[in-house]
């Protein structure tokens, strides 16, 4: 059983959430982006795009919480892929901050966003993680995601370029 709660993000919860996100980032891409776009991910530059996510649902935002600390996110939606059908969802993005990895936080916040999937309707869900993430594509794999190589694309953040690949599953 998991000491994490998950609940539905607050707009009180914008900071926090802005400040996992980088913490996670600065860890999880310190092999794939240069430290000039590392640094352009700080809590400062994060706040206002989760305030819009969490005030428009767009993407629908989840949040573990532990002791009343927020210690991970997930944002979940349709899937933004051009031509796919309306019962495909996407996790849009997954963090949770590096003191707490392997810990089960991503597994309840996955669980969290495959519920809020399902009651939307989606039967099929996709999430887009680069190529040298190698502790997400494990941890995408073990949730039951299957690698789309013929999807592999070229993404720049930044003046950075770094290759993403689709992942898939069914959300049952």
């Amino acid at each position: 059983m998991s000491n994490y709660e998950v609940r539905p993000a607050e707009m009180r919860d914008a900071r926090a959430i802005a400040e996992v996100h980088a913490a996670s980032a600065a860890v999880a891409y310190a092999d794939v982006l240069p430290e000039d776009q590392l640094r352009a991910l700080a809590p400062a530059t994060r706040e206002a795009k989760w305030r819009d996510a969490i005030e428009f649902s767009e993407p629908q935002v989840q949040v573990a919480v532990l002791d009343d600390k927020i210690v991970g996110f997930v944002g979940f939606d349709r899937s933004r892929d051009p031509k796919t059908p309306s019962t495909t969802g996407e996790i849009w993005s997954l963090y949770v901050l590096p003191e707490h990895w392997d810990k089960g936080v991503g597994v309840a916040l996955w669980d969290a966003a495959r519920e809020g999937l399902d009651e939307e309707g989606c039967t099929n869900v996709t999430m887009w993680i680069p190529l040298r993430n190698e502790r997400a594509l494990r941890f995408a794999e073990l949730a039951g995601f299957k690698r789309d190589m013929k999807t592999a694309k070229t993404t720049s953040i930044g003046t950075a370029r770094i290759e993403e690949v689709r992942l898939k599953r069914t959300v049952a």
